[in-house]
């Protein structure tokens, strides 16, 4: 079995997904072993506990620096016997802590199509604003490893969706969020306990 840890900050709707994954056998053989909120009162811990997983609140307003939390959340990881650690919906952007203890080991979903609409200050309903403002057709999610490079790290799947001219930030997030993330992301998290996820140079190798 592998253990997963899935980071949170808000609503924890991806989250939902994973657990509705593993409830199913979905997961590959791996298993959400604590969910760790960047934020208290976050509605996902209250998702993590009504499915029987344990909640770990780590503020990021209680340290100096992203650093700083990084190296506390390594710590916790390690001690917990974490495997994988999943990105969903956290909206901490850590440092190189993270990456050199679980290389290839930590998951995040992003929610447009990378390299369009990425990087430092694009994240929730402000990466839907851009997509529409720029007036594309299509957007979509992209499941990735992380690397030190905010939304930098190999890809590992991505699903487009069609923008409607009626969209508003809101209405395209929730249609990427159903036709997209929560798809996609549980499909890389089984795959990645399965083993059948292979990172060479830039490019991710998905065995069958």
């Amino acid at each position: 079995m592998k253990k997963i840890a899935v980071l949170v900050s808000g609503g924890g709707t991806n989250l939902q997904a994973l657990i509705d994954a593993q409830a199913r056998g979905g997961l590959g053989g791996g298993e959400i072993c604590v969910v760790i909120s960047t934020k208290a009162g976050a509605y996902a811990l209250e998702r993590a506990k009504n499915a029987g997983i344990p909640g770990l609140v780590l503020p990021r307003k209680d340290f100096p620096s992203n650093q700083a939390i990084t190296v506390a959340l390594v710590e916790e990881l390690k001690a917990r016997q974490i495997d994988l650690v999943v990105l969903a919906g956290c909206m901490v952007i850590f440092t190189r802590e993270l990456v050199e203890a679980y290389p290839n080991a930590v998951i995040n979903v992003h929610p447009a199509l990378i390299p369009a609409f990425c990087g430092e200050g694009c994240y929730g309903l402000g990466v839907h604003k851009m997509a529409l403002t720029y007036g594309v057709k299509l957007s979509g999610a992209t499941v990735h490893f992380v690397s030190e490079d905010c939304d930098g790290g190999p890809i590992i799947a991505q699903q487009a969706v069609e923008v409607w001219p009626e969209d508003t930030p809101e209405s395209l997030q929730k249609r990427i969020m159903e036709q997209a993330e929560w798809i996609l992301l549980p499909q890389a998290v089984e795959k990645w306990c399965q083993g059948k996820l292979k990172v060479r140079g830039r490019t991710v190798i998905v065995g069958e």
